[in-house]
């Protein structure tokens, strides 16, 4: 407003930031096609085993759409500038999962583990609903770090008291119902880890003793690191007794990438390898257990020569050759030779035969997509917690896949795990559902924050003279 004979200068205002595209049309687009997908292959089965579509095709094709449509429903109300892509990948992972279930099924009448996977799986979406709508600000959790560690370690330690099963003891079987703790325990850890680095990150990077004068290696006070790592070591150490190494090795594996993100020191990357290489070393000679696996890792051709037959490492060796560029087709390979880890440890090689290097590569390619867009929500969040959060979460999806693949392919020895949402087990789809609901939160929380600034007003003053 101007009055006569006065002289107003108008002050630039902040030019207000337009919020990134939701895209959830494009999330939507790519469930159904994660959906179609999943039928296709699930027809393909029934196609090249009996000539006829499955009789259950439709019903399957429409529990897996009810479920991701909810999904999608529960993000969309909650999540809206949630990355598009983490949602699709995880349906089209399970969907994937339960065509190679379903597959080894037919093989196996008297063990029907796809139907079970199923209810699994919409346990898994149930609770992946209940953490997007409920966990509105992911810097809730900080507040329960020491809860959630000790759930950990009490969830780690529940299995010592069941018998063995395959010769570790990391299941909990009541009355025919079975979970295995440490799928649960490894997110509660990533948590802890998380807040705890979050909390003393400045003390563990700029204090403490540099180790041969370097500057990259600063071992901080044990006042600081103290705490972490003897939570750490008793973690590690109840599951050394479990003989549960896999999950020991992932549990090292966080710890170590969480510090090297929190500090900024790739020193402590060295160390960790280096620590690795020895617990590697001493564990592989002292348990017998384990000592057997390095032997078939060693040799996987040994029993063969020795007139024994071929054992799970060479038939999965087998397949994948088998496999060759393209693949058998869905339904045509011979993989359940591997025996009764077949549905578990080893389907990846299922995968390997029938689809072929490119359809294993297409798999890896997806395994990528969901954990850089972890680390990418991690590198736009502002606050230290959420940051180390989601570089934890997407660590842990990694580095599953890292050993398993490995453990499968003989580029390390087995180690027992479940590939995550394509092997047959309960806890580890509902844990992955877990990890892909938080990404959802921290990518939606990343992503508000983020804007495109509108084109500013001229900056120059104005004049208005009456």
């Amino acid at each position: 407003m101007t009055k006569a004979g006065t002289t107003l200068v108008a002050a630039d205002a902040p030019a207000p930031a337009v919020p990134l595209p939701r895209r959830r049309g494009i999330e939507l687009a790519l469930i159904v096609v994660a959906v179609l997908l999943s039928v296709y292959g699930y027809c393909a089965v029934g196609l090249a085993r009996s000539g006829t579509v499955p009789p259950g095709a439709a019903g399957y094709g429409a529990g897996l759409g009810v479920l991701a449509l909810v999904a999608h429903l529960a993000v969309r109300l909650r999540a809206p500038s949630a990355d598009p892509l983490l949602l699709p990948i995880g349906v089209l992972l399970n969907g994937i999962g339960l065509v190679l279930i379903y597959r080894l099924d037919l093989e196996t009448p008297g063990d029907r583990a796809a139907p079970t996977q199923l209810v699994w799986s919409t346990l898994g979406v149930a609770l992946f609903i209940v953490v997007v709508l409920l966990l509105r600000d992911h810097r809730v959790l900080q507040r329960y770090s020491y809860v959630c560690v000790v759930a950990a370690l009490a969830l780690l330690t529940l299995p010592i008291f069941f018998p063995s099963v395959n010769g570790a003891r990391i299941w909990i079987r009541i009355a025919g119902f079975s979970i295995q703790p440490g799928e649960f325990a490894k997110v509660l850890l990533a948590v802890f880890f998380a807040a705890y680095l979050a909390a003393n990150r400045t003390a563990l990077a700029y204090t403490g003793r540099r180790v041969f004068g370097s500057e990259r290696l600063q071992l901080p006070t044990g006042r600081v690191l103290g705490p972490i790592v003897a939570i750490w070591l008793l973690s590690v150490g109840v599951l050394v007794l479990e003989r549960d190494l896999g999950t020991s090795l992932l549990f090292f594996g966080l710890f170590v990438v969480l510090l090297y993100v929190a500090t900024g020191r790739t020193g402590w990357i060295a160390v960790g390898l280096l620590l690795a290489a020895v617990g590697a070393v001493a564990v592989g000679e002292l348990e017998p257990h384990v000592h057997g696996r390095v032997e078939d890792w060693q040799h996987p051709f040994a029993s063969i020569e020795a007139g024994e037959g071929p054992n799970q490492l060479s038939q999965s060796l087998f397949a994948f050759a088998a496999g060759g560029p393209l693949g058998t087709g869905l339904g045509l390979g011979h993989s359940i030779l591997i025996g009764f880890a077949a549905k578990s440890d080893f389907i990846l090689a299922t995968a390997g035969e029938e689809l072929g290097l490119a359809g294993l590569s297409a798999l890896f390619i997806l395994y990528g997509l969901l954990v850089e867009r972890g680390y990418r929500a991690g590198l736009a969040l502002r606050d230290a917690f959420g940051r180390l959060l989601a570089v934890g979460l997407a660590s842990i999806v990694a580095l599953q896949v890292f050993v398993i693949a490995g453990g499968v392919t003989g580029l390390i020895p087995l180690t027992g795990m479940a590939m995550p949402f394509l092997a047959q087990g309960g806890s580890s789809v509902v844990t992955n559902w877990a990890i892909v609901a938080l990404l959802i939160r921290l990518s939606d929380k990343a992503r508000s924050r983020l804007g495109v600034p509108r084109a500013a007003a001229p900056a120059d003053a104005k004049e208005a003279t009456g």
